[in-house]
């Protein structure tokens, strides 16, 4: 479990989850409104050596970034139970990392390892949990929680 008091720390969080990311990992972002998934992926970002603005992808559904690895930015709370509306399998399984805020609406169609991170709200800033849900992932959250 990891904890951020502020819009500096998780960033922080995400820069140390993006070092450790390689080719076709896949991160499923969940949280509330506002918990801060956008602004951890900011922090991913940084770690890829991405210099632009990253900018919720609510109404676009997708923005990619070049970077050491590219970086696919999926929103897809707007495509809800639809998840054919959009070419997946390009992200999913492409030559870069794959970031899906609210990912839990494509549980179907996600493949069996990715990287869960849950941000929840706190008193005092929020609280980030990691969960991998296969070898590579569970990798993943054994070196984040060293």
């Amino acid at each position: 479990m990891l904890y951020s008091h502020s819009e500096d720390e998780l960033i922080a969080i995400g820069i140390k989850i993006g070092q450790a990311l390689q080719a076709q990992d896949i991160l499923v972002l969940k949280g509330e409104l506002g918990a801060g998934k956008t602004t951890l992926t900011k922090g991913i970002a940084k770690a890829l050596g991405i210099d632009q603005m990253i900018k919720s992808p609510t109404y676009t559904i997708v923005r990619e970034y070049e970077g050491r690895l590219p970086l696919y930015h999926l929103d897809v709370y707007r495509i809800g139970d639809d998840p054919d509306s959009i070419d997946l399998d390009d992200f999913l399984f492409g030559n870069g990392v794959t970031v899906i805020e609210w990912g839990e609406l494509l549980a179907g169609s996600l493949p069996a390892d990715y990287l869960e991170i849950v941000i929840a709200l706190t008193n005092d800033g929020r609280q980030v949990s990691l969960r991998g849900t296969g070898q590579r992932s569970r990798d993943l959250v054994e070196k984040l929680n060293d």
